[in-house]
């Protein structure tokens, strides 16, 4: 391994000479890789500074405030002795040094927050009770821990108006403590510019340029990034207290990036979706298309209830019978056709688990089915901001772990057909396939017309969420349910594949298209009954579920900070 450089070159590197950097914050020691700032290497050691403008993702402005310290370094004019600088540092964008000595509880610094706190707070609302941040609001924070029991100012506030700055976005523009985290995001994220900084001093606001809102494709991700209630989601105004909610990690289910969400819910309802940061996916972002297109979960159009055909119109059934009338179905056209005469098309929707489950089946009743892959919707082109967070084109998460799951299991990559290749098969004459297990999972309607006509001639065992153009056709039909409702594991666009668990109960008397599965495969006596248990199913598929399937992180709850007594 090459070593540090020296006058004459290079030196072979002695890993067990080489010591890490340290630095000691309020008397902990923290090691440190690579050029950091003290803040960066406090945050990496669980070490709470307190800070509004920082964020890792955006330039460094220092310009709260509040994270100013006392700092002590090595003097390398007087021998290495640690010197007290004479005034405080910003922590955010004074580099971390060796040595180095940082106090955020000396009197001086802790007169330094309250003071800053004191600043923020001048001018700021007392409308807590009724801002969609409180409960996550930094403000709210540093208040209690930083800052002054009573407020010393008694002369009128300056009031700003309440503005609509985007289709998704308002800015209350009297609590912004014009940290410009927003305004650098929009120039140095997105590229678009839309919000700027505008007046001095006391008047001085976030504002957006007449017509020029902000309406980017990550527009969204500015609610996040706002640590006070000044930049608020429209769509969540006043819809839930946020400590109410309950979050659950989970994946995009609606493109192909697999970007790590935050599903937050309550009452098995879906309230909002927050990014989950992964720097290796997403980074710490979600495009509003992600973040807004979970509402067909709630949709009216949901499919609830098992249903069958029975005199050429369909009747409700429960699901032992919905099991038994689908196995039956397709049982007896294999017996009466022969092997060939079935075909199962699995949609880029479902999950990695689904897929094989589904393709056991199949295959287990007739070895010679058709396989073939759902649509896969594609709107657009993929665009990449400056940032480096892409938006993609493709709108299904988990095209390429459908295709290796039936690749693996047919053990021909040949064999699986996609969308247009399998129904124009099904157009042509002679074609041998006489009933179709079919599934959807669409947040919009994916049936084509020319699958509609080529179901007409055949049997359709259907799986589906929402209402369709099959759904009042099909001779059975199965209702299943959307990602945030299940477990299981995606492939993204880069081949990464995912796993998650479901946020919220499935919808009345519908279920996952994995248990539907392994109900069938109980049914035609493929399998012992059991229940769908994604660790076990990725056991049973092996390599690669078994050791390149990244799990999330979940984080802790946080902790109590008040106090109660007994009256």
């Amino acid at each position: 391994m090459i070593g540090p450089q020296t006058r004459w070159g290079t030196r072979p590197f002695d890993s067990e000479s080489f010591v890490m950097p340290r630095i000691t914050i309020d008397g902990k020691e923290c090691e440190f890789d690579g050029k950091k700032t003290v803040l960066q290497v406090a945050l990496d050691s669980d070490i709470e500074i307190p800070h509004y403008c920082y964020h890792p993702s955006l330039s460094i402005v220092a310009s709260c405030r509040i994270c100013l310290a006392e700092v002590a370094q090595p003097n390398p004019h007087n021998e290495g002795k640690l010197e007290l600088v004479p005034k405080l540092l910003p922590t955010c964008q004074t580099p971390a040094a060796d040595g180095m000595e940082v106090y955020t509880q000396s009197p001086k610094s802790i007169a330094n927050q309250k003071a800053v706190m004191e600043y923020l707070l001048v001018n700021h609302p007392l409308d807590c009770p009724v801002c969609d941040q409180a409960g996550e609001c930094y403000l709210q924070d540093y208040s209690y821990r930083y800052g002054r029991a009573g407020s010393r100012f008694v002369e009128d506030k300056i009031k700003q108006p309440k503005k609509d700055v985007g289709d998704h976005v308002l800015l209350y523009a009297d609590r912004c403590i014009m940290c410009t985290r927003c305004v650098r995001f929009t120039r140095e994220v997105t590229g678009t510019g839309e919000l700027a900084t505008f007046g001095r001093g006391a008047e001085e606001q976030i504002d957006i340029f007449p017509g020029r809102p902000v309406n980017n494709e990550l527009s969204g991700n500015v609610i996040d990034l706002c640590p006070v209630g000044a930049l608020l989601d429209k769509d969540f105004l006043f819809a839930q207290r946020v400590w109410l909610l309950k979050e659950a990690p989970s994946i995009d289910g609606i493109t192909a990036g697999g970007d790590n969400i935050w599903i937050h819910h309550n009452e098995g309802r879906i309230y909002r979706i927050k990014p989950r940061t992964n720097l290796e996916v997403n980074q710490w972002w979600i495009s509003d298309e992600v973040r807004y297109g979970w509402k067909f979960i709630h949709s009216d159009a949901r499919l609830t209830q098992p249903r069958r055909m029975n005199m050429g119109v369909q009747v409700d059934i429960d699901w032992p019978r919905a099991i038994e009338a689908a196995t039956t179905l397709l049982r007896k056209t294999v017996q009466e056709k022969g092997e060939g005469s079935l075909a199962l098309m699995v949609s880029p929707m479902l999950t990695c688990e689904e897929a094989h489950l589904l393709g056991r089946f199949i295959l287990g009743i007739d070895p010679k089915a058709v396989l073939a892959m759902g649509p896969v919707p594609v709107h657009g082109e993929d665009k990449t901001f400056p940032g480096g967070y892409t938006v993609h084109a493709e709108k299904c998460p988990n095209r390429r772990g459908v295709r290796r799951v039936l690749e693996a299991l047919s053990g021909d990559a040949d064999r699986i057909l996609d969308f247009d290749a399998f129904v124009a098969g099904l157009g042509e004459k002679g074609s041998p396939t006489a009933a179709m297990l079919l599934t959807g999972n669409y947040p919009s309607e994916w049936v084509t017309k020319e699958l509609t006509a080529a179901c007409r001639r055949r049997q359709v065992v259907l799986l589906d969420t929402l209402q369709s153009g099959l759904s009042d056709a099909a001779e059975v039909l199965l209702p299943s349910v959307t990602w945030a409702e299940k477990g299981g594991t995606f492939e993204n666009i880069h081949g990464r594949l995912q796993s998650f668990e479901a946020a919220i109960a499935p919808i009345e008397f519908a279920q996952p298209e994995g248990q539907t599965a392994l109900d069938l495969l109980a049914a035609a006596e493929l399998s012992e009954p059991a229940r769908f248990d994604g660790e076990a199913i990725r056991r049973q598929m092996g390599e690669p579920f078994t050791s390149d399937v990244y799990h999330p992180v979940t984080r802790e709850p946080a902790r109590e900070t008040m106090s109660y007594v007994e009256l």
